[in-house]
């Protein structure tokens, strides 16, 4: 029993044994030796024999009212007489059986500390410790990622990404070794020493050699995995005054160093332009930078690195990337919107934007992720006046409410579609990634009743790996603390098991999740060791861990302090 408890096992025996089963022969007993006047009875002979009689004279007319009931029963056709005489008699023994019948008997009292199960229903205190349950859970997740990264590391150390199904590499992201980078702040917040170590150590020894030989990357892409995941592991590695932590691997600064270099050959896709929206792709080894074939950039290209160029200009102390990041938001604020929705391209040369694609999906949707994001990280700083990206943010999303969100036939299920042609144009019911809402790992859910809502087309069937629903259902728990987001994000990763896994190590992506067994595609994506896997186990964490009020993640999960909150 808990000290804390303000009765103690004694009170609990004691309310139980009210509950025991009695006698006819002790409820009469103890009714009568604890009657008021027991004394005076039991002290004269007058009162002895006046008991005895009492007792005689029930017990005589208990039998005569059984007898009569039974004579009754067999004869139904007997004369009205003898009915109502068995009715007299009835009547009597109903008040009596009034009398002394007993109190219904009640669950015993129990203690909060014990554990009880009525049928089918589990009381509070039969229930499992929930905290234990998703702490198991969590160290599924971790082995999931054990399983993925010694596929990689086996069949793919130092390529951009594993090839699981023909065991190889490939680099499909410019060759600086992608899911080392990515998967590495991942690994130190499960608390993996070993592949911090094997993930730092091969960023130590091969990563700058890496930068100064290859060729054409994307900022966009390189920036939120490569330079997010080299700047996440400086903080979590202990650097400017982090986590402190113990962890295996390379010193603070060898991160934040390696850094530094990436970010300087990054900026040239900003000085480079005309603009102040910088050019999309960069050349490493002359640090020369290239727009786009058709000539336009991504609008959330461009507006999706300033998390990682301010955070960067924090611990380094040099200005220059967040100067070069913040000229492409504050240029943004000035140009014309549709109720704070913007199209998707934008073009470098004219600073202008291009064609009147509006939606939330591709090409679209980080945009409004960083403006909430990058006003939440530099809002505490000194004169520094940053609230033109909440108020860009707040009439973006009233724009979104207005203009985006319908319900659908039959079932009014709200969701979020598209304006390709613009304002003045036809709305367009399509929500990118729509396969994942419908949770399609098993064979469409044909029997689902929202089937007639949803139609996924077949060129949308496939399944990445992506953690855009995990990262959802994680922000949503953290939030409201209901466990029916840690359940559904239970289910996804029971999924993620059943269908993805390779055997041989890592997780390969599918084709057409519509069909069973789904076909397998041959690529794990890096963002599933970086996002996926880290937005689950952090979903089945205490809240305390990476907490929303003292982190910001980047749109590649890489967690960077907020000032003046850690």
């Amino acid at each position: 029993m808990s000290k804390s408890l303000p009765y103690s096992m004694k009170d609990v025996h004691y309310d139980n044994a009210k509950f025991h089963h009695r006698s006819f022969f002790k409820e009469i007993t103890q009714t009568f030796l604890t009657s008021n006047r027991k004394h005076e009875c039991v002290s004269c002979s007058t009162g002895k024999f006046l008991g005895l009689l009492m007792i005689f004279g029930l017990a005589c007319l208990m039998l005569t009212h059984t007898n009569k009931t039974h004579s009754v029963s067999d004869g139904l056709a007997k004369d009205i007489r003898t009915n109502e005489e068995h009715k007299v008699v009835t009547d009597v023994g109903i008040r009596f059986k009034k009398l002394w019948r007993r109190a219904p008997r009640l669950p015993p009292r129990l203690s909060p500390d014990q554990k009880v199960t009525y049928g089918n229903f589990t009381g509070k205190p039969n229930e499992p410790n929930v905290e234990e349950k998703w702490k198991a859970r969590q160290q599924n997740v971790k082995e999931a990622f054990t399983h993925a990264w010694s596929g990689y590391k086996q069949f793919a150390m130092g390529y951009d990404e594993l090839m699981p199904v023909s065991r190889h590499g490939v680099d499909g992201l410019g060759g600086l070794g992608a899911t080392v980078v990515d998967a590495l702040d991942t690994a130190m917040i499960m608390g993996l020493d070993e592949v911090v170590s094997e993930a730092g150590s091969w960023i130590e020894l091969h990563l700058l050699e890496r930068i100064s030989q290859k060729g054409r990357v994307n900022l966009f892409e390189t920036t939120i995995r490569v330079l997010g995941g080299l700047l996440s592991a400086y903080h979590l590695s202990g650097g400017d005054q982090g986590m402190n932590s113990a962890h295996k691997g390379p010193k603070p600064t060898i991160y934040l160093d390696i850094a530094k270099n990436l970010a300087d050959s990054l900026l040239s896709a900003f000085t480079s332009s005309p603009t102040a929206i910088p050019f999309s792709d960069v050349v490493l080894r002359d640090s020369s930078a290239h727009p786009a074939p058709d000539g336009l950039s991504s609008t959330s290209e461009v507006s999706t690195l300033q998390l990682e160029f301010n955070y960067l200009s924090a611990i380094s102390g040099d200005p220059k990337y967040s100067t070069e990041g913040m000229k492409v938001l504050a240029h943004l604020k000035t140009l014309p919107k549709v109720e704070g929705l913007v199209p998707i391209y934008i073009s470098p040369h004219s600073g202008e934007f291009s064609g009147e694609n509006i939606r939330l999906g591709s090409r679209g949707d980080s945009y409004y992720e960083y403006l909430i994001k990058v006003w939440l990280q530099l809002r505490a700083i000194q004169g520094g006046n940053f609230s033109y990206l909440y108020d860009m943010y707040d009439e973006a999303m009233r724009g979104v409410r207005h203009l985006l969100v319908q319900k659908s036939i039959p079932n009014e299920l709200v969701f979020v579609g598209e304006l390709p042609y613009g304002s003045k144009g036809a709305f367009s019911p399509k929500m990118d990634q729509l396969e994942y809402f419908e949770g399609g790992l098993d064979g469409g859910n044909k029997s689902s009743e929202y089937v007639n809502d949803i139609i996924i087309k077949h060129a949308d069937r496939h399944n990445l790996l992506r953690p855009e629903t995990v990262e959802s259902l994680f922000v949503l728990y953290r939030i409201t603390s209901e466990q029916k987001y840690r359940e559904w994000g239970w289910q996804i990763f029971e999924s993620f098991e059943k269908y993805t896994k390779v055997d041989s190590g890592g997780y390969a992506s599918l084709d057409d999740v519509t069909t069973l067994p789904p076909q397998r595609r041959d690529k794990m994506e890096t963002f599933f060791l970086g996002e996926t896997l880290k937005y689950l186990y952090l979903l089945f964490a205490d809240s305390s861990l990476i907490p929303l009020d003292k982190f910001v993640f980047n749109t590649e999960a890489h967690p960077f302090p907020i000032k003046d909150a850690i």
